[in-house]
């Protein structure tokens, strides 16, 4: 057959499925030229048509109809599943692209590429875009951390020491190749490696590199956590020319100092932590005045004082951005002789500070403030153990130790509740959700998970800091001059709409409208649903239809809070933006209004809102692993359990501890379960059984994979699940011969669902990324905890 009479039946074949891929065997079997001689010209054609742009040749070894250059592209951000498909964020865009295993170019997850629309969404459907990346612009992944395994079994190539065994489940599908260049590790060695060769179309599956640094033994203590701290690309270790410049500050207050500071040190002033935190960052009084209001002091460590622009010190800082705080260790912002030493309130010795005072009214309100450099003496290191004692127990012991205290404590009470009372009046939503704390031993396995309670303590210290942060915001915004605030925006409307016509289907009736939510109207919901069996799911989508809190250098306030205008000013030896907020201070002080700061702003708040999230993915992952190696010697037991989370193939279940795992469609015996995305429910066609959030169920855990963080659990009383005319009315597909696979199902549980969770949906206030900061009420197990609940304020 004629070359150009073989293109033209090769490109009509393309043109029938224009969206399908085929491979060369499946070519050659349609024009029916399978001999050895009529391969080699099937071949020789599909090279010309790739060669001419009219193919292309995916990393699948398939070739596809080459698309248009007229079709639309977007710059974006590739999400990868471990299924081979993945999505790509537009910014400009409100919905992402879907992109099918053979059209990703093997870009890794994070990956910023080019993609070209094939076809439009339609909302009306639920169909997302669909899309094809055509080119990488940049790559996230640049490192590697994995154990070393010099696979003598394994014919390698020539050049290759060995492969990395890598853990993160986005790369589960590449195998890693160790190139000679670097270090030559050990087996068990684990290394830290540099990227030097990413997949592509002849090599669809293969990353290489070459070690840089051994981090330790795959079997030393707490090499696991270690791992994840190098996968995220967390700095351990501070830069010589840091520990240099920290070397010449003094471990006390010098007189020079002083100079120009209000001096405090006479008034009554105490820190309230838990008892294991070592970062005193801030300290509190408060009193009543004549005229019937309240004094609080807010007073919080000057750590802007020590950190000054452009030096060492502060470009370290920045680049962390916030301190890490995992499971038995903190990888900390600022230097120990900073976050423990000088820049720490400890007890009566003098520290320089940054303090707000206000005068608050018995309604709440803010009257007056002050905003100044300090020097402070702190009375007492108080825990939030003993500030529980004092003021829900009335313990004589504590009271009796705390004498001159009390009457302080006690007045910081009665401002709390005013506190709360006027934050519920203006809306404030309050999730209320568990977090657990993973104790370890020596060698760093789990031994127990405790609920953290949550006392009158914590939240009394929570009402202060978001007094005196919405107060330092109110102030600048009010100047007009450049600043940086955490900002909640408004939800989205067709996010909330989805989330009313949820709640239409429990039967909920909704005052208010979708395109013009308040936080009052989500207030009141909540009111609506508290204590009936639908609460911990209403919560949960309310959650999902929010937006992520971030650092911004516009006010458009905080949704989440109920607040016009807000920042974070009170932990700067943690989060660099605090660091950020008391610099401006100082600089307006020194310098009055100036847009100095102008340009330099959305560069620090993004970069900070980057950090933080690399954090909290640090957390999640260290918690979820270590969650599921204390399940690993569980495996068998039957427990009591809740639904969290209802998908398609399958629900989530969460344990009294905060343990959440699997139940696959498939352990679902006896019918097939239809998925209701609204109602977000799965209902039995025959048995009409429903499993909705919120729900309790009786599971036993049957498998754990800890290294993957996976936990699966089974389904014991179906047969007490209630029966719900949900499918009335629905159109169903026609059932199918087999059951579902769960080997085969593309969205298989990847141990880490960040939507899945109220945890950390926003960003908190005071501790919001703190493993370490006290107790929590004792409350039916799905319901309360600071760090989870205030949505990352």
């Amino acid at each position: 057959m004629e070359n150009e009479k073989l293109k033209q039946l090769l490109m009509k074949r393309f043109e029938e499925e224009p969206d399908n891929e085929f491979t060369v065997k499946e070519l050659v079997e349609y024009l029916h030229m399978t001999s050895t001689g009529q391969f080699k010209f099937v071949v020789k054609a599909l090279a010309e048509l790739e060669h001419d742009k009219l193919l292309t040749l995916n990393q699948s070894g398939a070739f596809t109809l080459a698309r248009s250059k007229q079709l639309p592209t977007y710059q974006g951000i590739f999400h990868s599943n471990d299924r081979g498909f993945g999505f790509v964020t537009v910014e400009e865009l409100e919905d992402d692209f879907f992109v099918n295993p053979t059209q990703t170019m093997a870009a890794l997850n994070g990956d910023e590429v080019e993609v070209q629309m094939l076809t439009p969404g339609d909302a009306a459907k639920g169909m997302r875009p669909n899309g094809k990346v055509v080119q990488i612009s940049g790559h996230a992944l640049t490192q590697v951390v994995g154990a070393f395994n010099s696979a003598p079994d394994q014919n390698l190539p020539k050049g290759i020491l060995g492969t990395i065994h890598l853990k993160d489940k986005k790369l589960a599908n590449y195998t890693f190749l160790l190139e000679e260049n670097g270090l030559h590790p050990v087996d068990g060695e684990v290394v830290l490696c540099d990227i030097t060769s990413y997949p592509d179309a002849h090599q669809p599956g293969i990353l290489k590199g070459v070690a840089v640094k051994v981090i330790g033994n795959v079997n030393d203590p707490g090499m696991d956590i270690l791992e994840i701290v190098y996968q995220h690309n967390i700095p351990t270790e501070f830069p010589e020319e840091v520990l240099e410049q920290i070397a010449q500050i003094p471990d006390y207050v010098t007189p020079e100092e002083k100079v120009g500071r209000r001096d405090l040190t006479d008034q009554q002033l105490v820190t309230i932590d838990s008892i294991e935190s070592k970062d005193l960052d801030d300290a509190v009084t408060a009193w009543k005045l004549p005229n019937g209001n309240f004094h609080l002091g807010v007073h919080i460590a000057d750590v802007s004082h020590y950190v000054r622009p452009k030096t060492p010190l502060d470009k370290e800082a920045f680049e962390r951005g916030t301190s890490v705080y995992l499971t038995d260790r903190v990888i900390p912002m600022l230097p120990p002789k900073l976050s423990n030493g000088i820049c720490s309130l400890n007890p009566k010795v003098e520290r320089l500070a940054m303090s707000c005072e206000m005068e608050i009214t018995p309604e709440g309100q803010v009257v007056k403030h002050e905003i100044f450099p300090s020097v402070i003496k702190t009375t007492e290191r108080m825990t939030y153990v003993a500030i529980n004692k004092i003021l829900e127990s009335h313990d004589e012991k504590m009271m009796a130790r705390y004498q001159d205290l009390v009457p302080m404590f006690e007045t910081m009470h009665e401002l709390h509740k005013i506190l709360v009372k006027m934050r519920k009046r203006r809306g404030a939503i309050d999730f209320e959700y568990p977090e657990a704390k993973i104790i370890v031993d020596e060698a760093g396995h789990p031994t127990d998970i405790q609920i953290r309670e949550r006392g009158i303590s914590e939240r009394m210290v929570e009402s202060f800091m978001l007094a005196a942060n919405e107060t330092v915001a109110a102030h600048y915004n009010k100047l007009h001059v450049p600043f940086v605030y955490r900002i909640h925006e408004n939800p989205e409307e067709d996010k909330i709409k989805n989330f009313f016509e949820m709640l239409s289907g429990l039967g909920i009736e909704v005052t208010g409208k979708a395109d013009a939510v308040s936080p009052k109207m989500l207030q009141n919901i909540l009111k609506k649903v508290a204590g009936k069996p639908e609460e911990q799911m209403v919560q949960t989508m309310m959650l999902r239809s929010m937006q992520q809190a971030k650092y911004a250098p516009t006010p458009v306030g905080h949704f989440g809070l109920g607040a016009e205008d807000y920042t974070h000013f009170t932990s700067p030896i943690r989060r660099y933006p605090d660091l950020m907020v008391h610099r401006l201070i100082r600089y307006y002080e020194d310098h009055g209004k100036n847009n100095d700061y102008q340009e330099k702003l959305p560069e620090i708040t993004t970069h900070s809102s980057e950090m933080e999230r690399r954090a909290i993915d640090a957390e999640r992952d260290t918690d979820a692993m270590k969650k599921a190696e204390y399940m690993a010697d569980h495996v068998g037991e039957e427990f009591d359990a809740v639904v969290s989370s209802v998908t398609k193939f399958g629900m989530f279940i969460a344990l009294p501890n905060t343990v959440e795992g699997l139940i696959h469609i498939s352990e679902l015996q006896g019918d097939f379960y239809v998925f209701l995305e609204k109602q977000l429910a799965l209902v039995g066609r025959r048995t009409k059984r429903t499993f909705r959030i919120g729900q309790s169920v009786r599971v036993k855990l049957t498998n754990v994979n800890v290294e993957q963080k996976e936990i699966d659990f089974s389904l014991l009383d179906a047969d007490k699940a209630p029966q719900t005319n949900l499918l009335d009315g629905v159109e169903l597909p026609a059932e199918p011969k087999r059951r579902f696979n769960r080997n085969r199902d593309d969205k298989r549980y990847n141990g880490n669902r960040k939507n899945d969770r109220g945890n950390k949906r926003y960003g908190n206030n005071r501790n919001a990324n703190r493993s370490n900061n006290g107790g929590k009420n004792k409350k039916p197990f799905y319901k309360g905890n600071k760090k989870a609940n205030k949505f990352h304020r």
